[in-house]
């Protein structure tokens, strides 16, 4: 029972689990804006895709992950402009033009990054200042880590991180403050309930909501930048895997709501983490766990969520 108390709920754990959660929560808050501007955005998956290639490359060529970032965060607005193009001034199918920024950045990452390095589509690892790595100096860390069993949990769990997740998590209180707080948080979402009366009052529906859908833009382009230059180094073609449906389905549980959507982008992180740390491991009374359940299991709540959500 230790063991499994220590899978579940360690400290190795829950630091993968924020560290999994990080694109989830930058993309659910892309999603929760959009979604409140009476757009729906399904190419949050081709949007994080496209900027996780883009920031690993300029990340590798300049070696400064500042410009990745900032490369990775452009680049996506340029997505998000062509489905606000779509959806907004052509008034076209939300779900068609979102899966087809999906298909259009699968395509143009595998094609591009074999054109450039002759890799199949992967990019060369990016190392030093091309990617982000702990905000502490690791003397400091090593130091907090001997303090006993409460530094080494505070080690594995909070301070190893890097700018991006201190980032993604900041992100969610401004996003709900800006969201339900603000004027233009409050002219967002009447866009997205009643246009009508907007439109009546003298503001622009469609200044908002492309407002709304350049800023989810923005937000995926974050979280592409995170998977690339600082979750792992380098881009390997389809390395989002999914993970915008998921941050979709994320923002649908949490009834478009940015703290809910984190929880729940928590929780697929959580699963996800466990998927990882159980690979090989044999528990008591169970036996070994068939790590294709574990991994499925995201997918399968999500499909049970959006069912009864």
């Amino acid at each position: 029972m230790l063991e499994l108390f220590d899978i579940l709920f360690g400290g190795s754990t829950i630091g993968s689990m924020i560290r999994l959660s990080v694109p989830l929560i930058f993309c659910a808050m892309a999603g929760v804006w959009s979604e409140r501007s009476g757009i729906v955005d399904i190419g949050l998956e081709g949007k994080l895709l496209i900027s996780a290639f883009v920031a690993a490359v300029v990340s590798y060529e300049t070696g400064f992950a500042g410009f990745g970032l900032l490369a990775a965060i452009l680049v996506s607005m340029g997505f998000a402009l062509i489905h606000a193009l779509s959806t907004v001034t052509f008034r076209g199918d939300h779900v068609i033009s979102g899966l087809a920024i999906n298909f259009l950045a699968v395509g143009l990452t595998k094609t591009i990054g074999h054109a450039i390095y002759a890799k199949g589509g992967d990019t060369p690892a990016v190392t030093d200042w091309g990617r982000f790595t702990s905000l502490l100096p690791n003397s400091w860390l090593d130091w907090i880590r001997e303090q006993g069993f409460i530094g080494d949990f505070l080690f594995k769990t909070l301070l190893r991180h890097d700018l991006l997740v201190y980032a993604a998590f900041v992100a969610v209180p401004v996003c709900a403050w800006f969201l339900y707080r603000s004027r233009f948080g409050l002219r967002i979402r009447a866009v997205g309930e009643m246009p009508a009366a907007v439109d009546t009052a003298g503001a622009s529906v469609f200044q908002y909501r492309y407002a709304a859908v350049l800023l989810a833009g923005a937000l995926c382009g974050a979280g592409g930048a995170y998977l690339s230059t600082a979750n792992i180094a380098n881009f390997p073609p389809n390395m989002s895997a999914g993970m915008g449906y998921l941050a979709l389905a994320a923002v649908i549980f949490g009834k478009w709501r940015p703290v809910q959507a984190c929880l729940a982008c928590l929780l697929f992180g959580f699963l996800d983490a466990i998927s990882t740390i159980m690979q090989g491991r044999e528990l008591p009374l169970i036996g070994e766990v068939p790590v294709q359940a574990i991994q499925a299991a995201p997918y399968v709540l999500t499909v049970v969520l959006l069912a009864g959500f």
